[in-house]
């Protein structure tokens, strides 16, 4: 099932995976011989790799980025309507500037939520986390900053 640990995610590849295949390769002698080369082809590879995000973790996100970041931009693209409306209508006289204000903040915010939604979901295939999703997004900050710690380290 999936890992509880800090350090690793549970759809995250598994970095012990040559070791496994050189231990197999030592204790089986029929695998010492000789076999055909695997091609690498994008389009037959297994759908259910160990690096891919889980189902039930994808439409967790999905779910969030809907209200998170959905909302905020058919807003900001309806504001533009509402303030052509208006300024047709002569209703309400405004400075220009103010719909650069108000369309650019709302797509502003629609961005700040697709970047919360991902990091609020838990990404843990077996808990739905909470409604707000602050504890789930500490958590996940937490890994992926680890994660570009150890990749630093990795390729220096």
């Amino acid at each position: 099932m999936a890992k509880s640990s800090k350090e690793s995610l549970p759809f995250e590849p598994r970095k012990n995976k040559k070791k496994k295949q050189d231990k197999q390769s030592t204790t089986n002698p029929q695998a010492t011989t000789k076999s055909k080369p695997t091609q690498k082809n994008p389009k037959n590879r297994d759908n259910t790799s160990v690096s891919a995000i889980p189902d039930a973790v994808s439409k967790r996100m999905a779910r969030r980025m809907v209200f998170l970041s959905g909302i905020p931009t058919v807003m900001g693209i309806a504001s533009f309507f509402v303030f052509y409306w208006l300024l047709s209508q002569k209703l309400i006289e405004f400075p220009p500037y103010l719909v650069l204000i108000v369309t650019a903040g709302l797509f502003g915010l629609g961005f700040v939520g697709l970047s919360y939604s991902v990091f609020s979901a838990s990404w843990d295939e077996d808990r739905d986390g909470g409604l707000v999703g602050f504890n789930e997004f500490k958590l996940n900050l937490e890994r992926t900053i680890s994660a570009w710690k150890n990749r630093g380290k990795e390729v220096s």
